[in-house]
Parts: structure tokens; sequence; C-alpha cells
């Protein structure tokens, strides 16, 4: 192999998109892609409309090497939004206004209903009407007779990388100038470096207008401080990813999910906790990471994650996770999606259940009119939850998983406005009900009802006690016995989420039930007591990674800010010794196949 042959493949290798290894921030490749950018920007950092076109440029060129051809797709969005925006500004009719963002609107999330709900659609329509119809990529059809060959497969509809992020972003802004709330970005090159970031554009969060543009318009200022501070979310995030987050995937939780049949239900349970954190760590530390980047560039992304697993109700948990997204419906979420969501499904069961439950509220809103406003924001709450699990995915075990954690919100709402006695009652009630199914029915979702509901009604009557005897509870407890039961209870839905993930479109629905049932046949059937010190032993490690993870988790935030703080003002010498012992670290964890982000197939 000669000279040129090596450059030539390198050359390939640098700007050619691999499928089978799309662009991640755990790569080596990213890093020096990164540092390549980093060096020219600070050539350019004070010509701001030069520096925000490269910048403009290598994004598109980082999203090009993560999707390849979908990069049109994204010029696509930044090119309608662009001009519908500035179009939209300039009209003053009202109706026109609002039929051109309703227009816009419809665009930007008919995209993403084309590529991420396609199978779902096409499945839903075949068992309601007994088709046999299959998807079929009419846009590749059509990109095909444009370019005369057949370069891309029509018979399948491929998810591209971050594309509810981005279309999100885009309804945001059109939306926003509707609402006059910003002025439409004049210069397209801004526009697009807004839309298109590379560091948040494939996983979040979900980046509003207001926040950003202005800083496009600023000079570039990174003070030492603030140097070390985007060093130290980069290190943190990527621990957080290669260390716990892939390690606990890799060696436990992956395997479980995969055949649940094989594992006892100890396991089974371990792998749903530890689950649980490897989402958290995984996503969290995709963020911190884009946080770090973009820090060093002289922007600011907004916070996505607040220690979500000191939440203590399910209402809280949600202002703590994603909270980039859980703003965005909460602005703009306009028509409540939880019944249609329930017929796409494609399980007439859970709408006829929701059409109940709906029935039954309406009934409810007219007998009591005073408890209307209470009755809205309960719906609400649901629709945000449903429209939530809609948007992670097109599995109807998502829509159990946005329900669900409707659900937890709405008798989270409900209970606290009952007395200790009345909690009581219903909770005793209840943990009997769920112990006569279990002794009756046999199945083993009611022995786990049963287990789960004995342990609350042991939590209340403790508490109960406490208000009897006229003694004020211990305060650190009474707020560790909330967290933990929010945590079992999140962790239990992710059951549902988990399912859902990483699986083929085409056979999402039925794949996911199945892996949910068997799980949960495992971890409520008999357990051999005896096995499980063996077990635990057995998987010491990953136990022990999870422990120590949910440990620095729950540490205190004042504790956290103090540690960055401390590692912010190092010398740099010393800070660079600290990198290079973390980044040794983390290659003792690195596996042979790096994972990709959870959140990139969102």
């Amino acid at each position: 192999m000669t000279i040129w042959d090596i450059i030539r493949d390198f050359l390939h290798n640098l700007f050619a998109f691999d499928q089978a290894h799309p662009l991640l921030f755990t790569q080596f490749y990213f890093w020096a892609f990164f540092a390549l950018v980093f060096a020219v920007f600070s050539l350019l950092h004070s010509k701001l409309l030069l520096r925000n076109a490269f910048l403009f440029a290598v994004s598109l060129f980082f999203y090009y090497k993560t999707s390849g051809v979908f990069l049109a797709l994204l010029v696509f969005v930044i090119v309608y939004n662009f001009f519908a925006a500035k179009w939209l500004y300039r009209l003053k009719n009202e109706k026109w206004r609002s039929a051109l963002t309703a227009l816009s609107v419809v665009v930007d999330l008919g995209i993403l209903a084309y590529f991420k709900y396609a199978y779902f659609l096409t499945d839903f329509v075949n068992n309601l009407l007994g088709l046999q119809l299959e998807v079929h990529d009419v846009l590749g059809e059509w990109l095909n007779m444009f370019v005369g060959a057949d370069v891309f497969r029509v018979d399948a509809i491929i998810l591209p990388v971050g594309i509810s992020f981005f279309t999100f972003q885009a309804v945001s802004y059109v939306v926003d100038v509707k609402r006059r709330k910003i002025q439409p970005v004049e210069n397209f090159l801004d526009f697009g470096f807004y839309l298109s970031f590379f560091p948040q554009l494939v996983a979040g969060p979900i980046v509003r207008a207001s926040e950003f543009i202005p800083q496009l318009h600023k000079p570039y200022n990174l003070s030492r401080r603030w140097f070390g501070i985007a060093v130290f979310w980069i290190m943190n995030g990527l621990l957080k990813k290669l260390i716990l987050a892939d390690y606990l995937a890799v060696n436990f939780a992956d395997r479980v999910f995969e055949n649940p049949l094989m594992y006892s239900g100890f396991e089974n349970l371990s792998a749903l906790f530890c689950y649980s954190l490897q989402v958290y760590a995984d996503f969290s530390g995709y963020t911190d990471i884009a946080t770090g980047v973009a820090m060093l560039m002289g922007f600011y992304l907004p916070q996505n994650f607040n220690s979500p697993y000191k939440a203590q109700n399910t209402q809280q948990f949600w202002r703590r996770w994603h909270m980039s997204l859980s703003r965005w419906l909460r602005d703009y979420l306009y028509i409540p999606l939880g019944v249609i969501g329930s017929f796409l499904s494609g399980s007439w069961w859970v709408a006829f259940g929701v059409a109940v439950v709906a029935g039954a509220i309406g009934i409810w809103a007219w007998r009591r009119p005073g408890d209307r406003k209470l009755i809205t924001t309960n719906i609400n709450s649901m629709n945000t939850m449903l429209l939530g699990g809609l948007w992670h995915g097109a599995s109807w075990n998502f829509m159990i998983w946005g329900g669900l954690n409707g659900i937890g919100m709405v008798i989270y709402k409900v209970w606290t406005q009952r007395s200790m006695g009345m909690k009581l009652l219903i909770i005793s009630l209840v943990t009997l009900l769920c112990g006569v199914l279990s002794l009756t029915l046999h199945y083993p979702v009611w022995n786990m009802f049963f287990v789960w509901t004995l342990v609350i009604l042991a939590g209340t009557l403790v508490k109960w006690g406490f208000r009897k005897a006229s003694v004020q509870p211990i305060k650190w407890l009474d707020v560790s016995w909330d967290v933990f039961q929010t945590f079992v209870f999140i962790t239990f839905t992710r059951l549902f989420f988990r399912s859902g993930s990483n699986l083929d479109p085409a056979l999402a629905n039925e794949q996911a039930w199945n892996t949910a049932k068997n799980m949960v046949n495992q971890i409520g059937g008999a357990w051999d007591l005896s096995l499980v010190p063996d077990m635990a032993w057995q998987h010491r490690s990953v136990l022990l990674l999870f422990v120590i993870g949910m440990i620095i988790h729950w540490l205190p935030d004042r504790f956290k800010r103090r540690y960055r703080i401390v590692f912010a003002r190092l010398p740099l010498p010393v800070m660079a010794l600290a990198v290079v012992a973390l980044i040794v670290l983390v290659f003792q964890f690195i596996t042979a196949d790096l994972q990709s982000f959870i959140y990139f197939q969102f």
C-alpha cells in the first residue's frame, strides 16, 4: 500500500458516513474533530458572522457523520422554517397568521410522523381493517427517481437521528414568532446555526430561540473559572456514560432484558433498577458533555436534569427530568391528545378504557362544578404524559409508560388532599384487594402489587402512628421514604420504557409487550430466597457500581457544587493530570463496541 493509498483511505474515513459507526461523543474521532473545530474557532471567535457561519458548517458536517443523507432533511427543516417565520411575522391578518402557523406545525410534525410513526400507523390500520399493508418509503422512491438511480432503500423507513429534537425546536420557534415573543432571525446562517448546533443537535436539550439566538451576537467570553467548569462537565458526562451507563448495560441490564426468562426474579428486579440508573446516566451524561463542549465555545445550554431521583413525588420528578421537554410540552401542547394517543396505540382495550375514564370524568365535572379546575389540571397532566410517551416511541409500551406517569401525578395530587386517616383507610383497602387477587387469581402481577402496597401500607401506618402520638416525624427519614417510593414507582414504569426501546419498528409492539410480560412474570413469580445471596455475589461488581452511582446521585447539591468549583479552580497542570487520570479510569470500563446514546433513537 502506497502513501497515497493511506492518505486516500484516511480522507475517505474522515469524510464518509459509516452507518455502523456513527459519530459519538465517546469516540476518539469526535474529540479529534472538536479539537480541530476549536482551533479554527479560536481564530474566528471575535468575528461573529464568520464564527457563526463556520459553526453552522461544522454542525452540518457533524450531522452528516451521524445520519448520512438525512442531512438533506435537516437542511429542509432549516430552510422551510426560516422563510415561514419571516413571512409569518410580516402578516397582519390574524387568520392568515394562524393558518400559516398551523401549516408550519403540520409540516414539521408531519415529517416527524412520517419517519417515526409509519410502522405504528400501518400496524394499526392492518389490525383495524384486516389488511396486509407493508411500509414503503415513498420519499426514498421519489429521491431515487430524482437522482435516476437506486441510491435509497424503499423497503423500510429509517428513523433519522435526533429528528424529534430539531423538529420540536423548529415548532417552538415558529409558534413564538406567531405569539410575537421573538422576532424572526434575519440572517439565515444564524438561524441554521441555532437549529443545528452540534453539541445538542441529536439528543437535546431542546433549546428555545429566545434563549440561544441572543448568544449568537455576544462577544466570546470564557473566564478561567468557566473553562474549568466546562472541562468538569465534559469529564462528568464521560464518566456517567462510559462507567455507569455502558457498564451496567453491557454487563447486566441488556442481557436480562433480551431474555428475561433465563434469569431469576431477583435478577430481573435488579436489572430493572440498574436500567433506571443506566438511562439517567446515559442521557444526563450526554447533556453534561454537550453543556461542556458548548460552554468552551461561549454558548450556554439550558439545564436538562436536576438530580431527578431525589424527587419526592412523580410531579416533582418530571420537573427534574428532561426539563427542556417538560417545558416544551407545557408551553406548546394545546389539544388534549391523550384519547387520540390511546386509539393510535392499536389496542381497542386501551381506547375503551380511556373512553370510560373520560366519560366518568365528564359526569364528575357535570355533577361537581367546584371540582372543574382540579379536573382540568389532572386532564392536562395526563395529556402531557401520554404525549410524552408517544413522543418517545411508536409503541403502545411507551403509551403505557406515559400513562402510568400521568396516573402517578394525578394520584399524588388527589392523595395530598386527603387526611392521614383517610390515606390509611384507602391504602389498607387497596392492599387487601391486591392480596385477595394475588391469592385467588395467582397472577404474578398481583403478587408484585400486593408486596408493593404492603410496603406503602407499613410506611403510612408509621406516619399515622407519629400523628396520633403528636410526634413530628424525623424530617430526613420522611423525605427519604418519599424519595424511595417515587424511585420505585419510576423504576417500575421503566419496564415498559425499556421494553419498547432498541427494537425494529415493524416488530416493536408485540416484542415489547412480551418482554414486559416475561419480566413481570419473573419478578412476581416464586422466589427461592436461599439463592439470592449467591446471585448477589455473582453480580457483585454490577450491584456495587449501582449502589455507588445512587449514593453519588443522592449527595447534597451544595456538596456537588463545592467539588465542581474545587475542580474548576485547580491549577491548569493539576487539572490536566486529573483529566488524564480520569481518562485512564474510563478506559478500564470501555467495552469492545461503544454503545450509542439511548436518546439518539428519539
